[in-house]
């Protein structure tokens, strides 16, 4: 029966759990609210990735009290975050475990006073906030949570009256931010968050939900340098034992110690012959197996080893093995992480001097542990990131103040352009501030044009734009809408041109022939004399052309 004055943490577990799981099954749907029509809305999938990295960590615990569980979502969110969104979603996260830890049980006005410090950590994390997204939404609804708390009789209704003023906000969002209106959307980030509240009211009035794939989803990684793959483990016995049976198991009755064996753990290995059963189970409960298991007879051979002991043990040796790998090579006074995209793209960082590349971009941002990963493998005092993308910024940032025992310059590279750079003007004789200045100041110089395929019927910047036209989104917007990819590019080019031009780079993507990319270089040429014309395979995913002009 449903606890109508206050919640504790087995509840705001299974709240949090449901929470993430309306969340997983909306992605798609949130990934089509971008309001760029491009085939490379992200928004649904970074939250989720971030939401279930917390997920994977809290379906893990058994019995816990507030105090661990909100360890458990706090640092899995903050390290498993992806795209501006979910660094959001985790400071949001993080603002409201900080404040419940010490609690017991949760009444309205400690919930609303999370609720309120929740949207105090995320305003924090973000530079130059905008009303009409997410944290508006958060924010709205810590303010109605107050609003109601010291006067609610019941958490349901307060709950529903909640979720109905965040509703609300997220559907005026497009009145506040004038790039939602025109594309006839609501803010991505802001939906993701009501699928959050709406999936955790349910698990609070105990709704049923599939909780199964928390463990797998949560590992699953869209770059290539993260181990976490390995790190969540949701059973943590392995239990295995014979049955000397006291008389022949019915299939049956196999099926139901199956079935029981499913509900408690997975990796469920069961043979059974007249006289013996053979069990293998991954659980958080051995003594439940064995417990049932001599209700059929007397047991031999059991074994039950520790899975999360032994995956620390493994976790400890390859942290000393890399101490000495890198206790073997003298800390360099300076290091450079890169995000790449393509290739080409990695060969032209890595020929500049970058330490340690990180896959990613658009449709599959580094997450926080990403960045983390990689500055752990990079032997340098100071450490330079180029997260080349806005939606990885935030991510970077995070990294940068999670470590401690080297200094962090995240430059805020928005484009690979910006990032190519920020690399060339690095100098090996100036200071690590002088260098960060350095490049800060040559980025501003760096115009960049991308060009891709619209993936639906929209208007924005002014410019009809339908399904399949290709289009040169700018630094600010949309520079050019056609049909033809090269014509796009012309017309791209010269919308970024002014009379200080002096270089246009040209980087092509996985899906133009070298043949076709050289004729459009040519034609640059001719029509842009004084400019140095510059063309490199980039190799990239979703974008035909990457173009710059300095």
């Amino acid at each position: 029966m449903v606890n109508n004055q206050t919640i504790d943490a087995k509840i705001l577990s299974r709240m949090f759990l449901a929470g993430a799981k309306n969340l997983e099954a909306k992605k798609e749907w949130i990934n089509e609210l971008n309001v760029f029509p491009v085939p490379d809305g992200d928004t649904g999938t970074n939250m989720t990735l971030t939401i279930m990295s917390a997920a994977a960590e809290v379906s893990a615990l058994v019995d816990a009290d507030m105090e661990t569980l909100a360890k458990a979502i706090s640092s899995g969110s903050l390290r498993g975050a992806r795209g501006n969104s979910g660094v959001i979603l985790s400071q949001l996260l993080r603002g409201f475990t900080r404040s419940v830890s010490k609690s017991e049980t949760l009444d309205a006005p400690a919930i609303a006073a999370a609720m309120e410090k929740a949207v105090e950590t995320a305003y924090k994390a973000v530079m130059k906030p905008k009303e009409g997204t997410i944290l508006t939404v958060a924010r709205e609804a810590a303010a109605m949570a107050t609003e109601l708390a010291e006067d609610a009789e019941d958490l349901e209704s307060y709950f529903a009256a909640i979720f109905a003023h965040a509703e609300d906000t997220l559907a005026r969002t497009p009145d506040m931010l004038p790039v939602l209106k025109e594309a006839g959307v609501v803010d991505s980030g802001g939906q993701g968050l009501l699928e959050v509240l709406r999936g955790a009211i349910d698990g609070y009035l105990g709704k049923e939900v599939d909780y199964s794939t928390f463990g797998k989803s949560a590992g699953a990684s869209v770059t290539k340098i993260s181990p976490q793959a390995e790190a969540d483990i949701k059973f943590g016995y392995c239990t295995e034992f014979i049955i000397l049976l006291d008389k022949e198991m019915p299939e049956e009755e196999e099926r139901s110690f199956k079935q029981f064996l499913t509900s408690i753990g997975d990796s469920i290995v069961l043979v059974a012959d007249d006289e013996i059963v053979k069990v293998h189970v991954h659980t958080n409960h051995p003594g439940q197996a064995i417990e049932r298991a001599l209700t059929y007879g007397a047991l031999s051979r059991m074994k039950i080893d520790n899975m999360r002991e032994e995956h620390q043990e493994k976790l400890i040796k390859d942290a000393e093995k890399l101490a000495r790998e890198q206790a073997e090579q003298e800390a360099k006074d300076f290091g450079f992480i890169s995000v790449s995209a393509g290739n080409g793209l990695t060969n032209i960082f890595k020929e500049l001097g970058v330490d340690y590349l990180i896959e990613g971009g658009q449709t599959m941002n580094p997450s926080t542990e990403d960045m983390l990963n990689a500055i752990a493998k990079v032997n340098a005092k100071t450490i330079y990131i180029f997260p080349n993308n806005k939606n990885i910024v935030l991510a970077a940032n995070q990294a940068r103040d999670l470590t401690e025992d080297k200094e962090i310059i995240v430059v805020p590279t928005k484009t690979i352009p910006q990032g190519i750079t920020a690399l060339i003007s690095f100098v090996p004789e100036k200071s690590a501030r002088e260098n960060a200045d350095a490049m800060a100041e040559a980025i501003t110089k760096v115009q960049t044009g991308q060009i891709t395929y619209a993936v639906r019927d929209t208007r924005i910047d002014d410019k009809e734009i339908h399904e399949g036209d290709i289009m040169g989104i700018g630094d600010h917007g949309i520079l050019a809408v056609g049909q033809d990819k090269n014509q796009v590019v012309l017309d791209t080019v010269a919308a970024m041109m002014n009379g200080e031009s002096e270089v246009i780079s040209l980087y092509y993507g996985a899906d133009i022939p070298e043949a076709e990319a050289e004729t459009l270089a040519s034609t640059l040429e001719e029509k842009y004399p004084d400019c140095e014309v510059e063309l490199n395979m980039g190799g990239q995913p979703i974008y035909y052309y990457v173009v710059s002009v300095e």
